[in-house]
Formats: structure tokens, sequence, C-alpha cells
């Protein structure tokens, strides 16, 4: 039975020379995984999924899923404001062997509350594939209400949400109105232990893709309600948590990422790479988190 929990990396998709750099994205799956990741979420917003085409979209949902090998469960960002679109992606992703999808609700077209019902179900009734929700006002202007997503929650296939909404109590309301089963993963890292307390399961996190160890450790004291510890890793990981949404979080994490090591800080346009005090200000938070 699929179990998704914990601290689930919204992976990068590095780049080199113009190109998907698959000899980078290879690194980071294994050192992901050696650190003890739950999962990865592979062509997310973080992922820079608005940029990669979509032959490189797919390429790169295969690729995880073939070096992951069954280790953890992948979760591919299969979303699009066009409903066909979306579908496409998600057959793909089922077609690769992903064990999940992540859907963001379509932007800047802004449905209703029906739209988002009819945009769901067609997905969910020509795929397999189990699949997450993303609910994120703030870049879409969209919001999933409880009730609507209450409906959603009793269709087989549809089993959880990434919740970028900041709102505590939306995860208690949510947790009443579709159930102790429906997985909740925060979408904010800063937010995840009060997100936690209040039902969550994890977090589909930033931060973890520069701190994999620290995030895995944090979301295993959180879920067993060991506080003083999970407070212990908030206190250590809380600079860098702030630190990545300085400037879009992908430029930010390859950026540490290329302190690491592990790949270029190559972004796309319209994405730059981050300024000399963002620099600063993210080498200064990967000290204070024993990560250089």
């Amino acid at each position: 039975m699929l179990d998704i929990k914990g601290s689930l990396p919204a992976l990068v998709t590095p780049f080199k020379d113009g190109k998907v750099d698959l000899d980078a994205l290879e690194r980071l799956v294994e050192w992901h995984i050696a650190e003890g990741s739950d999962g990865l979420v592979a062509v997310g917003t973080t992922g820079e999924s608005p940029t990669v085409s979509k032959v490189e979209h797919k390429e790169v949902i295969t690729r995880v899923v073939d070096l992951v090998a069954g280790r953890v469960p992948v979760i591919a960002g299969t979303g699009s404001n066009a409903t066909a679109q979306s579908l496409d992606m998600l057959q793909h992703a089922e077609a690769a062997g992903a064990d999940a999808a992540l859907v963001v609700t379509p932007y800047y077209n802004k449905p209703n509350q029906a739209g988002l019902l009819s945009h769901y179900k067609v997905l969910h009734d020509n795929s397999n594939l189990p699949i997450i929700l993303y609910n994120i006002p703030g870049r879409c202007v969209i919001d999933i209400l409880p009730e609507t997503m209450a409906e959603m929650a009793s269709w087989p296939r549809i089993i959880g949400v990434k919740d970028a909404t900041g709102s505590m109590e939306r995860v208690s309301q949510q947790r009443a109105l579709c159930g102790k089963a429906f997985v909740q993963l925060s979408a904010e890292d800063a937010a995840a232990l009060g997100f936690n307390a209040h039902g969550g399961r994890g977090c589909i996190s930033v931060t973890a893709n520069i701190a994999p160890r620290l995030c895995a450790e944090f979301q295993k004291a959180s879920l067993a309600e060991d506080l003083e510890l999970a407070r212990d890793y908030q206190d250590r990981l809380l600079p860098l948590h702030s630190a990545v949404f300085l400037e879009p979080p992908a430029a930010c994490v390859k950026y540490a990422l290329s302190r690491l090591g592990l790949c270029q800080e190559d972004v796309r346009l319209p994405l730059t790479p981050v300024t000399a005090e963002t620099r600063r200000v993210l080498d200064t938070a990967m000290e204070h988190a024993g990560l250089v």
C-alpha cells in the first residue's frame, strides 16, 4: 500500500549548457535516498516545470522513476491549467511507473469550484494513478474550498493534498471533512511543525533539496510527537527555510547545491541566478545548519 509521508524534496531540475543535466539528476536522486528522504517529487514548480518542454518534463519523470527503482515513492508533477495537457502528463507518469501525481490547481484561467471538480474528475477517471491535489492560492489565485476537497476526497484515487494556504486551521477542517486517512502535506517548510500537529503527514519541501537528512530527521521527530527534538531541528533549519524564499526557490536551491558540488546553479529565464546579498544569506544559513 502506498505510504506517502515525511520529508519529500521537491526536486530541482538541473541544467547544463541549456539542457537537462541527467548526470547531476542521478547524483541528486542517489544523494537524497542515501540521506533518508522519504520520497521524491519530480518536475514540480521547484523543478521549473513552467520552463521545461513537454519532452523534457516527461524525460525527467521517466528518469527519476528509473533511478529510484522502487526504493522510495516518486510523485510526478503533472499539473497544468489545460485539463487535456494535465491528463497527457498524468497518463505518461502512470506509464513510466510513478507512484502518484501532484496536480496543481489550474492557474491564471481561474475556474470556479465546479470547474475544479470537473477538471480533477477528468484526471481521476482517466488514470489509475493516485492524485495529490496541490492547493496554492497565492500563485494560482484560486482556492480548493474544504467542502470541494471533501467531495474529491470521496473519489478513490484522490489521496491527499499539498497545502500552501498558510492556514493552520485549514488542516483541521480538512481532517474533519476528508477523513483521517486523507494525506495532508505542508507546502511550507517553516510551518511544517505546526502543520503536523494539526494532523499533517509531512512536507513537500524546498529546504530538503539542500538539507535532506536534517529535514528527514525533523519529520521523523515531528511525526513521532517528539516535540523537543523536532524544535531543535527547527531551530537549525529556520534560517535556511527563510533564505530559500528570498528569491525564486529554484534559483536559491541551485546556488546552495552548487556550493555542495551537486549541480550547477543554471536556471532558465525568466529566472536568473540569485544576487550577491542572497548568496551571503544562504551561506550563513547553511553554516548555521552545519551543512558547510
